[in-house]
């Protein structure tokens, strides 16, 4: 049913009740909201975080803690990595790949954000005084100590450290030099796809709950891919 907005005390009321239990949800997800000005706009009101629009009262009210979070996540992990930018406009984020670490880390989560000119961008997620708090990672893969922090001890495989190779992700090719080989996972096949946008690091999974060897290649696209034994090409 398609939702008219109403000048009425009933909507009045129900955009303050969404508005209480949106920012209680966001305060126990440590999100400070902006004011939401729900007493103008009801329930078209847009909610913000740090002036950033997340989304309208009346889309976010209807969804649950976890889908809350993700949609903060995706605006606030984006606008961090356009501002790395700086004087650049008006570019575009295609995908937003959450990236698996050993634990503990200083911060909660690492994410490469990867921009419509092919840049893959890391930015860290973070918990400051209570706040999260999304900001550019600095990342130098010359740094043998901060690659094995991220991903644990160097493991052996059957491409080697310094190896020029090809490998293929979401159907496109990238040449790059090996500069970490990580402990082996597992591809799973079957899996279900993310919604449009919002990816893991590794998607072209094509055996069937095989451990394989991990590599950590260097195209220098701003960070390095993570691939799979059977991604990579030569």
């Amino acid at each position: 049913m398609t939702y008219t907005r109403r000048n009425s005390t009933d909507e009045q009321q129900e955009a303050y009740l969404k508005t209480m239990q949106l920012t209680k949800i966001c305060e126990q997800l440590h999100i400070t909201l902006d004011p939401i000005d729900w007493q103008q706009f009801g329930l078209w009101a847009p909610v913000k975080v740090n002036s950033i629009e997340i989304a309208s009262l009346l889309e976010l009210g209807k969804r649950d803690s976890d889908d809350i979070l993700r949609q903060v996540q995706i605006k606030l992990f984006a606008h961090a990595a356009l501002e790395t930018l700086h004087s650049r406009t008006g570019i575009k984020v295609l995908m937003w790949s959450p990236v698996d670490l050993v634990q503990p880390q200083e911060f909660i989560s690492l994410w490469i954000i990867t921009l419509e000119t092919d840049e893959r961008i890391p930015i860290v997620e973070s918990i400051e005084n209570g706040q999260r708090v999304y900001e550019y990672y600095p990342f130098d893969g010359d740094d043998g100590q901060q690659l094995a922090k991220l991903f644990g001890p160097v493991n052996e495989g059957e491409h080697h450290l310094g190896d020029i190779v090809t490998i293929k992700e979401r159907e496109r090719e990238y040449t790059g030099e090996i500069i970490y080989i990580i402990p082996p996972g597992k591809m799973l096949t079957n899996r279900k796809y993310a919604p449009r946008g919002y990816r893991t690091t590794s998607e072209t999974a094509n055996m069937n709950n095989v451990v394989v060897s991990r590599y950590i290649v260097d195209c220098n696209d701003g960070f390095p891919h993570i691939v799979y034994q059977s991604q990579v090409l030569q």
